[in-house]
């Protein structure tokens, strides 16, 4: 699992000369050109992943499903989080991520399934899990990628800006997984 900061991956996108508002764009342009649809599954960022997908003219095409799931019981009851998973490890965790984006992949017979679960702050925060922590998985047919996102670099330092920057890294993470 690749961990990121929100500096690094604005360094990212700088350097292949990517406007993080364009990334709904590029990533409903790729999903026509291959006739292929995502559904987001999204804790923290609530539904800021389906709107920007929404946004983009021809999404209907690409996008049937986004899940705001903000509480664990419908995790659990929609996306098919285990609830051995959200009493162990928590809402806010790789694996919980990935049983997310696969749930929602399969809920909606979508090609990719999109998650994002996190903490934005400015409170809920702990050693543990700081505020800035984000888990966000792609799941498809030939598997699941996650991403460990640490934006409590985000610049400036608000909840807004992390779920902005978690919203860019999905659609980052998406847009790979279409090339694949």
């Amino acid at each position: 699992m690749q961990t990121v900061t929100a500096r690094e991956f604005n360094d990212i996108l700088r350097k292949e000369n990517i406007d993080p508002d364009e990334l709904q764009r590029l990533a409903v342009q790729k999903l026509l050109k291959v006739g292929k649809k995502v559904s987001t599954a999204e804790s923290c960022t609530g539904g800021l992943i389906s709107k920007r997908i929404t946004e983009v003219s021809g999404a209907s095409k690409v996008f049937d499903c986004g899940v705001c799931s903000y509480a664990n019981f419908i995790k659990h009851k929609l996306l098919n989080v285990s609830e051995e998973t959200l009493g162990t490890v928590g809402a806010v965790s790789r694996e919980t991520a990935e049983q997310m984006s696969s749930g929602v992949r399969l809920l909606a017979e979508a090609d990719f399934g999109v998650s994002v679960t996190g903490i934005a702050g400015p409170s809920g925060g702990t050693p543990e899990k700081p505020v800035g922590l984000v888990y966000i998985s792609v799941s498809s047919e030939s598997g699941t990628v996650t991403v460990k996102a640490l934006l409590g670099d985000a610049q400036p330092p608000s909840r807004d800006k992390i779920r902005k920057i978690a919203s860019d890294i999905a659609l980052w993470l998406l847009i790979g997984q279409i090339s694949q």
